[in-house]
């Protein structure tokens, strides 16, 4: 359970940021969304071990989506429903919704939930990644160790972080804010930006035209490994 990351779908800006910045403190990494069209990039981008999902959504309802998700998956889904929408709750668990939470809702209550489906469903625990090639050096994720063929590169831990964040999902680019919330620092955007131009110091041929880890431009960086 610990720094689980968890994926809240609400089209309400005001309670999506609030529930984020609440869940962030209670140490879970949160990614957010506004609607089920910008759900479905984040779950192919990234892997989840929960989903808070609003069922009145405008476009897809967090119902439809349920019943999509549960063709091919069984990540765990948790249900925001109004408070008088008995049928959407019945309906909610009939298509695999795993519980539910009438909105208004205490953040607490919120959080007892979450922890208490995380503890209850098997979590499938993603294959270990290899180390990845960045040219004459490779990178350990796991034991975030950086080397040039036998020689140590030495990383500060925030830098290691960074790195072992950016190689678990190669390829796919990733927000400042969610690389702030699995690196050591304040966890702020211009922390990351630090620590991105002191890695690309330490990596790049030439820090000024990054190979390996580029910026993405209106989103964050990527790592693109040999």
């Amino acid at each position: 359970m610990e720094m689980a990351h968890l994926l809240v779908v609400d089209d309400d800006t005001r309670l999506r940021e609030l529930l984020r910045r609440y869940l962030v403190e209670q140490g879970f990494r949160v990614t957010v969304a506004a609607d089920a069209e910008e759900a479905r990039a984040k779950l192919a981008a990234f892997a989840f071990d929960l989903l808070v999902l609003d069922i009145m959504m405008p476009g897809d309802s967090g119902l439809d989506l349920t019943t999509e998700l549960r063709r091919a998956s069984r990540v765990p889904i948790l249900l925001l429903t109004a408070r008088g929408d008995a049928e959407d709750r019945i309906a909610g668990l009939e298509r695999g919704a795993d519980d539910y939470l009438p909105k208004p809702f205490e953040p607490r209550e919120l959080v007892l939930r979450i922890r208490t489906i995380l503890r209850r469903v098997p979590q499938e625990q993603p294959a270990p990644v290899r180390e990845v090639r960045l040219g004459p050096l490779t990178f350990d994720p796991e034991r975030r160790l950086l080397r040039r063929g036998q020689e140590e590169v030495r990383l500060t831990t925030a830098e290691a972080e960074l790195l072992s964040a950016l190689a678990r999902n190669p390829g796919v680019p990733m927000t400042r804010e969610e690389l702030g919330q699995q690196t050591a620092g304040d966890g702020s955007s211009r922390t990351v930006d630090v620590q991105m131009t002191r890695l690309r110091r330490k990596i790049e041929p030439d820090p000024r035209f990054p190979r390996y880890l580029q910026t993405v431009r209106g989103r964050g960086y990527v790592l693109r490994a040999d």
